[in-house]
């Protein structure tokens, strides 16, 4: 048994641990003439410093620290640690001669400058890890480009007290009291990363399952990486070497890339219209190829029954104008969905990415009917959800074994037209009203008296896909469109989309100024007043908004005398009746750099013709908001979200 010794509020040397608890979680800082770690046990009080400068060396402590790790087989928890943090620290772990906070600056500089297309070669895989490795960053999947997310990000999300960002410029030398400045930013950023490990247990406990049940580390991976390992060891099983091939020694994954893809090779031979402008969708499709899967369909719709279909490369949508819809006592409002659309499409009608043949149709039936043998909640079930939902997306990348993107258009063209057969057939009750289409399903109004005839219809299309439907009732349905709204269960309960949600929110979302949304939904659902709400709202966390400016710009707050004050690129704020104007500072563009060299940098306002008031520290401005909070502007962002609604009435 060993104990933690503090020496001074900044330092404490590490003579020896409890071997109980098997996460760490940690955060590294690095300068010219400072390296520090900071080091939280998870769910305990143990926290750790260590510093490697000219006015502390304190590397052996670091290194029995390590040694501790590794005896006690111990879990290293970071954010973005596999990119950063851990390769820097495993040149510490890996060197004989152990390097100073100069050469670890250099080491740490190096990769952040890495191009992105050589951003794997500063990675220590699972294998050479002295130390396991467990990255929130990674599991949330926020090295994605479209779900990037910084840990400053969170600490707003996660309505942190304090948001701080990095206190000096990278490169800078710092003095005696920066760098006590810069220890208590790193244990701060341990905090945040410690209370995003809280949230995040059900994620990991998930992985760690998964972990000892294949045998295979899923730690680091993200959602779709977990289903697609997972379809892939059972595709390797059966047939090895299907999914990859050693090129000059490398693994490389097996594809079938297009140059273009015909979609006539690839429509369903039943699919059939009767309506003229269904007809002629069918026919586009028959005539024209595409050398894009991305978003190169343009225009393409057509309208029935006064209805406007949608169609894309990414599905089909279509949603009426906005207004309220309402069921009644003699009239349904039903929604109706394909039952695991993409996969059972693709088991059914024998659809697969050409290099893996049919027998990826054979696996994706057998993970299909393994699912249903499992009850939801369970890790089973959860992993084989991902390994059915993650492997249509992957065959549009072109790093995945999966890559085929005449699949991934067989899948989604005929989806659409699946979809559009099931609509046409409804429509031609003069009696039923179609609400929304979008991707796997579709929303209906239509008098109960025609409900086994709707079931018939939907029996019919049954037959002929060999899918499967299920519906949902609803009460009530406010749409504005067909990515926002509001749907109430007539079994109870909301389901809120798009720009009316405000609980479990992904935490790569926007989580700014949760009181508009709280609002609309007690204006439509409950019939509330919005000032009402606004006005007696107490959650001070809900009126705050955040705003992000990359590295390369500024964030200013222009006070009235016109003068600039620098503020944090990620800040939070409120919108406030004397406040000052929010300004964001952006390099000119290279059109303007083009036409003059000297070009000004570019100022654009954010919340333009409102004060804000920013509040990076939530403690300071209890008392300003009571008096200083600008009512107006929520309620008029609330009322965007309820007034189209209302305008359209009831239908």
């Amino acid at each position: 048994m060993f104990d933690v010794v503090e020496k001074d509020k900044h330092d404490m040397v590490i003579h020896g641990f409890s071997l109980v608890m098997s996460y760490f979680i940690y955060d590294i800082e690095t300068y010219p003439n400072i390296f520090t770690l900071a080091a939280w046990e998870h769910n305990t009080t143990n926290r750790y410093t260590f510093e490697i400068s000219w006015r502390r060396d304190r590397t052996k402590e670091l290194m029995d620290w390590f040694m501790m790790l590794v005896q006690g087989q111990h879990e290293m928890v970071g954010f973005n640690n596999v990119g950063f943090d851990y390769p820097v620290i495993h040149t510490l772990l890996n060197n004989s001669t152990l390097p100073g906070c100069a050469d670890l600056y250099q080491t740490a500089n190096r990769i952040i400058k890495t191009p992105w297309n050589n951003r794997f070669g500063n990675i220590i895989w699972d294998n050479d890890q002295v130390i396991p490795q467990v990255d929130l960053f990674k599991v949330h999947h926020f090295d994605n480009a479209s779900r990037a997310t910084s840990l400053k990000v969170l600490e707003f999300n996660m309505r942190m007290e304090s948001i701080d960002d990095l206190p000096f410029p990278p490169g800078s030398i710092l003095d005696w009291q920066q760098m006590d400045k810069l220890i208590e930013y790193n244990h701060h950023d341990v905090d945040a990363t410690e209370l995003f490990c809280q949230k995040s247990e059900k994620e990991l406990e998930f992985r760690k399952e998964m972990s000892e049940s294949s045998g295979v580390n899923n730690m680091n991976y993200n959602d779709t990486k977990i289903g697609k390992e997972l379809f892939i060891r059972e595709l390797e099983k059966k047939s090895p070497g299907i999914c990859f091939s050693k090129v000059n020694g490398k693994r490389k994954p097996n594809q079938t890339p297009r140059d273009i893809i015909h979609f006539k090779d690839i429509l369903l031979p039943y699919i059939n219209f009767e309506c003229l402008e269904f007809q002629r969708i069918h026919q586009w499709f028959k005539d024209n190829p595409i050398v894009n899967t991305k978003g190169e369909l343009g225009d393409l719709n057509c309208t029935v029954n006064g209805f406007t279909f949608h169609y894309g490369t990414g599905g089909i949508h279509g949603s009426i104008s906005p207004c309220a819809v309402s069921s009644t006592d003699d009239e349904m409002l039903l929604d109706i969905d394909v039952k695991s659309y993409y996969p059972n499409l693709a088991i059914a009608n024998r659809l697969y990415p050409a290099h893996l043949g049919e027998e990826f149709c054979n696996i994706y039936e057998k993970l299909y009917l393994q699912r249903q043998q499992y009850k939801k909640g369970t890790v089973e079930n959860a992993s084989l959800k991902l390994a059915l939902n993650g492997t249509y997306g992957d065959s549009n990348s072109e790093y995945s074994p999966f890559f085929d993107p005449l699949y991934t258009m067989a899948i989604t063209v005929n989806g659409q037209l699946l979809l559009s057969m099931l609509a046409e057939q409804l429509l031609k009750s003069p009696n039923v009203k179609l609400v929304q289409i979008n991707t796997d399903g579709l929303t209906i109004k239509f008098p109960r008296v025609l409900k086994e005839w709707v079931r018939s219809v939907q029996r019919w299309w049954e037959g002929l896909t060999k899918l499967e439907l299920e519906e949902v009732e609803y009460s009530r349905f406010f749409v504005r469109d067909v990515n926002n709204y509001l749907a109430e269960y007539a079994s109870g309960g909301v389901k809120r989309k798009g720009a009316y949600e405000f609980k479990d929110l992904d935490w790569n979302k926007n989580m700014s100024s949760l009181v508009v949304q709280k609002a609309a939904n007690h204006a439509l659902i409950e019939g509330g007043d919005i000032r009402q709400f606004i006005e007696n709202h107490d959650d001070i966390f809900d009126f705050l908004l955040r705003t992000k400016v990359p590295r390369t710009s500024r964030l200013v707050a222009v006070d009235y005398h016109g003068v600039d004050h620098p503020n944090q690129n990620v800040s939070r704020y409120f919108i406030s009746t004397f406040g000052d104007d929010l300004i964001k500072i952006m390099p000119p563009t290279a059109g303007q750099l083009k036409k003059d060299v000297h070009a000004p940098d570019r100022r654009i306002g954010i919340n333009v013709g409102y004060k804000v008031h920013i509040c990076n520290q939530v403690t300071d401005v209890h008392a300003d908001m009571d008096i200083d909070l600008e009512y107006e502007w929520y309620i008029k962002e609330a009322r965007k979200l309820v007034d189209p609604i209302i305008k359209g009435g009831v239908v």
